[in-house]
Formats: structure tokens, C-alpha cells, sequence
């Protein structure tokens, strides 16, 4: 029942975006089209899950026994920009369109606060092997969901067509993701 109270909180009550505000870049960026926001959401939730994996097994068999702990954070970001490598790699050569339509957005996970975020929190809060592989996938499949609700209402809004001028384009993409985050607040008795 714990591991579900962490999941759901990960997810829907502090979800990494709407109240911590974490990767706003690639949530902003890709969000135009949902076909982009779905597979960057996929490639986030790779990266975010299996980084941490690495990530708090190389601080627990490696590091902190050696006394090193001190380099979690440079240990973390190369086993996070070896990851987006990989995943860059594979978009590249199997989803050829995704890689190009995703651009500067791709490699930019490895810049992805949330991914490194995740990393460093596992640690942080002390988390127990089986609660570290929840709270990541939790988060990243928050950040995943997030990430395209946010892209389909931008589609439909633009579709519309009738957003006042001063409002278009960043203005209202953060008037929405207010929005959410104040929808995403009624969560806040369920854990």
C-alpha cells in the first residue's frame, strides 16, 4: 500500500512539473504536436527510469562504498548523457521521422532537470531499491501524461483559432500549465 501512496503522489499530487516545475524546457518546446510530446514522452520515461536504475546502483555499490559519494552528481550526469546517446541513437536510425521532427528538443534530455532531479531525489530521500524503481517510473509516467494533456489542449486550442493576440504562444501555454497545476492541487487530499 505504500509503494501505491508513492506512486500516486509521484504522479498526480507532486507531479514533477506542475508543482516543482521541473523539464519545463521540453514541456514548453515539444508540446505543439502531440505526436512529438508522445515520443518524447516515451523517450523521457526510458531515460528517466532506466538513469535512475543505474544511477542508485552506482551510488550504493560504487561510490558510497568507496567513500566517493560526493561525485554523485558527475557519476549521474554521464550516466544520463550516455542514455539520451543511446536513445538518440535508436530514434535515429528506427524512428527517423520522430528524430527529426523532436530536433534540438532530443539530446536536450540530457539537460532534462527532471531526469537528473529523479536521480539525485532517490538518493535524498533514502529510498529502498523497490521504492527508488516506483517513485522513478512513477514520475516519469507523471511527466509522460502531463506532457501530452499539455500538447492535446494546445492542439485543440490553436485549432480554435481564436486566442486574443497578446495571448498566443508562450503566454497562453503558461496560462494553461497554471491551469493544471491548480486542477492538479485537487489531488492533494489523496495521499
Amino acid at each position: 500500500m505504500e509503494l501505491l501512496g508513492l506512486a500516486i503522489s509521484a504522479i498526480f499530487v507532486s507531479n514533477i512539473a506542475l508543482v516543482r516545475f521541473l523539464g519545463i524546457c521540453p514541456f514548453l518546446g515539444v508540446s505543439k504536436n502531440t505526436e512529438n510530446a508522445i515520443g518524447m514522452a516515451f523517450a523521457a520515461v526510458f531515460v528517466i527510469f532506466f538513469a535512475s536504475i543505474i544511477s542508485y546502483t552506482v551510488h550504493y555499490l560504487v561510490l558510497e562504498p568507496l567513500n566517493l559519494a560526493y561525485l554523485d552528481l558527475l557519476a549521474f550526469i554521464l550516466i544520463i548523457a550516455a542514455f539520451v546517446q543511446f536513445v538518440e541513437m535508436f530514434m535515429k536510425k528506427f524512428l527517423v521521422g520522430l528524430y527529426k521532427s523532436l530536433g534540438i528538443y532530443l539530446p536536450l534530455i540530457t539537460t532534462n532537470c527532471v531526469v537528473l532531479g529523479v536521480a539525485l531525489e532517490n538518493i535524498t530521500m533514502q529510498l529502498d531499491f523497490w521504492e527508488m524503481l516506483v517513485y522513478s517510473l512513477a514520475v516519469s509516467v507523471g511527466f509522460a501524461m502531463i506532457l501530452v494533456v499539455f500538447s492535446v489542449i494546445r492542439e485543440r486550442l490553436a485549432a480554435l483559432n481564436r486566442i486574443p493576440k497578446p495571448f498566443r504562444g508562450s503566454a497562453i501555454a503558461f496560462i494553461i500549465t497554471g491551469l493544471m497545476a491548480m486542477a492538479f492541487m485537487g489531488f492533494g487530499g489523496l495521499v
